[in-house]
């Protein structure tokens, strides 16, 4: 099974720039999409059924514009559960999860820590998830959680770790969290298969970034311990140019 994960930076703006055909040509068995900025009434869902996608779940922020995770899939899931039941999370519309008969799917949007207030949010928001996945790991240890993380792990994974020690994104504090949450069991697909620097999966769009690939890995597919040996492949889809992020991949032998 094929997944991608993409922080799209709008579904819109996304389909304005051709997601459809490339969504078609990456021919994904599931999509887990991120930051779809938009309510299922302001889409045109029909293009997404005739792209090859008859199952599409969305789960929005309240806030309209802003935040919102999606899944298509090819595949029917057995279960769709919108959100963590956690009220301090589910109003930003940060998971949607899909529960197939082999393993379990979760699009995830963590916020940003743009400035101290969301700082101090994201790192409320990081205790609770890690709990929520503590216990829901018990219920579905065959478990993905596929998205955009706003971390980068180590160094090897930011185009200039000096320079952003300080920045959200690179903090000690993230970087530990997320180490944290690999050792409770998940592995990080692409670095379990792709050791090499200089992969990064966003790029500010400022100072031609992209072009020179300053870039951040900060979009993750993490696979539980019991998929571990079901991994295939993993790999980063940057010619992909809809969003300031881009796609990335694994394939699974499930």
């Amino acid at each position: 099974m094929k997944i991608i994960s993409y922080n799209v930076n709008g579904i819109r703006a996304a389909i304005r720039k051709g997601f459809i055909p490339w969504l078609q040509a990456a021919d994904p068995d599931v999509i887990c999409i991120q930051e779809t900025k938009a309510h299922k009434d302001q889409l045109d869902l029909s293009l997404f059924e005739k792209a090859g996608y008859p199952f599409h779940y969305w789960f929005s922020a309240q806030k309209k514009g802003y935040s919102g995770v999606a899944i298509l899939s090819k595949i029917a899931p057995r279960r769709v559960v919108y959100g963590t039941g956690i009220a301090s999370m589910d109003f930003e519309g940060r998971n949607l999860r899909v529960d197939f008969d082999q393993f379990s799917l979760m699009s995830l949007y963590l916020p940003s820590g743009t400035n101290e207030a969301r700082l101090a949010f994201k790192l409320n928001y990081m205790a609770e998830f890690q709990e929520y996945v503590n216990t829901l790991k018990k219920e579905i240890p065959n478990l993905i959680i596929s998205g955009d993380y706003n971390i980068c792990h180590t160094e090897i994974d930011i185009h200039n770790p000096k320079q952003n020690q300080r920045t959200s994104g690179f903090l000690p504090v993230e970087r530990t969290w997320l180490g944290a949450f690999i050792d409770a069991g998940f592995t990080d697909s692409f670095r379990l298969l792709n050791k090499e620097p200089h992969h990064y999966s966003w790029w500010s769009y400022r100072a031609n970034a992209r072009q020179n690939n300053k870039g951040w890995r900060i979009d993750y597919h993490m696979v539980s311990d019991p998929l571990k040996e079901k991994i295939e492949r993993a790999y980063i889809l940057p010619e992909a140019v809809h969003s300031d992020h881009c796609p990335i991949a694994v394939e699974m032998a499930v």
